[in-house]
């Protein structure tokens, strides 16, 4: 039996291979015949998590597309339509509402990662550029979304958020009303936003995602030791040719992911059946209101991944300031690999001050996660927003001085397999 499904499989391959023989070629550089240095921790699995997400933001929003009516007098109804009368609609909803924010835990963890070890040094410039675009084009990508469902939150987020352009100088009043296609959030706005998050911006982040791996994989991946193992000794039982210290990404890197997204899966499932609302952080309970222009809620904060840019915006008291400050605050990430002037790369062979330096990074960007989530009445809160915003970017403006200065340990000539 195993011989016939054999050859019936090499039949399949040679008929394709006939047929598009550059299929062939490309699966080997990118899978088979692509070496990933061999040792990938855990911190390594968050960009395959992040494909996985992907798929399923494409696959359940394709689904919703299907019911969901993108005007004002109907969206917050069609809405309610699939989570009560259409045949598992409420669980497509909630995979993709819930996607969004596993999407951005994963992403975050992600971008932490190249952070620690370095992955944006010379020669991934441009994986770490690319990286960042995907960021923004999600941010862009998830705010979009968020406005569809036209729940309370829906409106008035989105009318707080556009109305941020109105701080521009001479052009912001006209630019706010051209973004909205009206003078207040309605069926214009939905109608754009419904066509940018359904077509356009998934088209770009599609893109992206592509060029970023292929640039990943033009270079080669980094690794816990930051050692450049097609710089290493070559030769191993795969290919004479082939870095000694990497291995086959298909199949040991296949199989090895599809362990920790099964986990992920499952803990996905358990949020989705039993907390989809995850207390209010993945879904507001002012959401579950129908959206009116006569009432505004009492707090109006966005979801938990914007929340760090927020609060930075809200502690600035002028407003142009605080928008200032909060696309700075994503800007300034793009320019890490030049801001980095450290001979190592990994936070392994650097010493106490990266270590230091990066702890801070963290505590500030959550803790403003958690200041963005609040009311944002309490002046003690504000002044502690303010230091924790003025450290987030002293770590990225001194970052030249505190890389150079700071002690690091010999990096070994082959990688390590030590956790």
């Amino acid at each position: 039996m195993s011989n016939i499904i054999t050859r019936s499989a090499d039949g399949v391959m040679n008929w394709v291979n006939e047929r598009a023989p550059a299929l062939m070629p490309m699966y080997r550089k990118h899978m088979t015949e692509y070496y990933a240095p061999k040792n990938f921790n855990i911190w390594y699995i968050f960009g395959v998590l992040s494909l996985v997400v992907l798929v399923n933001q494409i696959v359940t929003g394709i689904f919703l597309t299907m019911h969901y009516k993108p005007s004002a007098a109907e969206a917050f109804a069609s809405v309610e339509y699939i989570m009560r009368d259409v045949q598992w609609g409420w669980l497509i909803r909630y995979m993709h509402s819930t996607g969004a924010s596993l999407f951005f835990v994963v992403v975050y963890i992600h971008m932490f990662r190249g952070l620690m070890y370095g992955s944006y040094k010379k020669p991934r410039e441009l994986v770490w550029i690319l990286g960042m675009l995907i960021y923004l084009v999600l941010m862009a990508e998830a705010f979009l979304g968020y406005v569809l469902p036209w729940g309370q939150m829906s409106f008035w987020g989105a009318k707080v958020i556009i109305s941020l352009f109105g701080a521009i100088p001479v052009i912001g009043g006209g630019l706010v009303e051209w973004i909205m296609g009206d003078y207040l959030p309605g069926d214009a706005t939905l109608n754009r936003f419904f066509a940018l998050h359904v077509i356009a911006l998934p088209l770009v982040l599609l893109l992206l995602v592509v060029l970023h791996l292929g640039a990943l994989h033009e270079v080669g991946s980094n690794n816990p030791d930051g050692v450049e193992i097609k710089k290493g000794p070559k030769g191993n039982r795969w290919s004479p040719t082939a870095p000694t210290d990497g291995i086959p990404f298909h199949p040991y890197y296949t199989v090895k992911d599809t362990m920790y997204v099964g986990f992920f899966l499952i803990l996905a499932a358990f949020i989705i059946f039993f907390a989809p609302a995850f207390g209010g952080w993945f879904l507001e309970h002012d959401n579950f209101t129908e959206a009116n222009r006569l009432v505004t809620p009492a707090h109006i904060k966005p979801v938990w991944y914007y929340t760090p840019y927020y609060a930075m915006l809200r502690v600035v008291p002028d407003k142009l300031g605080g928008v200032l400050v909060m696309f700075g605050a994503i800007a300034i990430l793009f320019l890490v690999p030049w801001l980095d002037r450290a001979k190592v790369k990994s936070v392994r062979y650097r010493g106490w001050i990266t270590k230091a330096m990066l702890a801070m990074l963290v505590v500030c960007f959550v803790w403003l996660g958690k200041i963005g989530a609040g009311p944002g009445t309490d002046p003690v809160e504000t002044i502690v927003g303010r230091v924790l915003t003025f450290l987030y970017f002293a770590f990225f403006i001194t970052m030249p001085l505190w890389t150079k200065i700071d002690k690091t340990k010999p990096v070994p000539e082959r990688v390590t397999m030590h956790d």
